[in-house]
């Protein structure tokens, strides 16, 4: 039985969400080598770089709440839009949006790309 582009989203997402939100260190395997990542408007190259910026921001806990997934098949694999909100620590809850452009390896996925922003509103 073939896997639905929307299946395979929320299954990465179940996995990304609950290890960045657990131990974000252990997010290496997810990312391919020469992995791409654009945190709050800052480019981030290769797959050690951004395991080491996501795992040194400041925060202790981080706890993420997905509210919309968007899908679609790429000829490389699977474009996910994600929209949800994080609590940090004692923080007050945050609204973010991420995209992911996960490509197919074998049986396996790894995120190529990935772009991050936190979901403020300046008056």
């Amino acid at each position: 039985m073939a896997t639905t582009a929307e299946e395979l989203a929320r299954a990465f997402c179940t996995t990304y969400f609950g290890t960045f939100d657990q131990n974000r260190g252990n997010l290496g395997p997810l990312y391919a080598p020469d992995a791409v990542m654009t945190f709050e408007g800052s480019p981030i190259n290769g797959r050690d770089a951004i395991v080491q910026k996501l795992s040194s921001l400041s925060f202790q806990q981080v706890v993420h709440d997905v509210t919309t997934l968007d899908c679609q098949m790429t000829s490389a694999g699977l474009l996910i839009f994600v929209v949800g909100q994080l609590k940090t620590d004692s923080d007050q809850i945050l609204g973010f949006s991420q995209c992911f452009h996960v490509v197919q390896a074998g049986d396996n996925y790894f995120i190529s790309n990935d772009i991050f922003r936190l979901t403020l509103h300046h008056n």
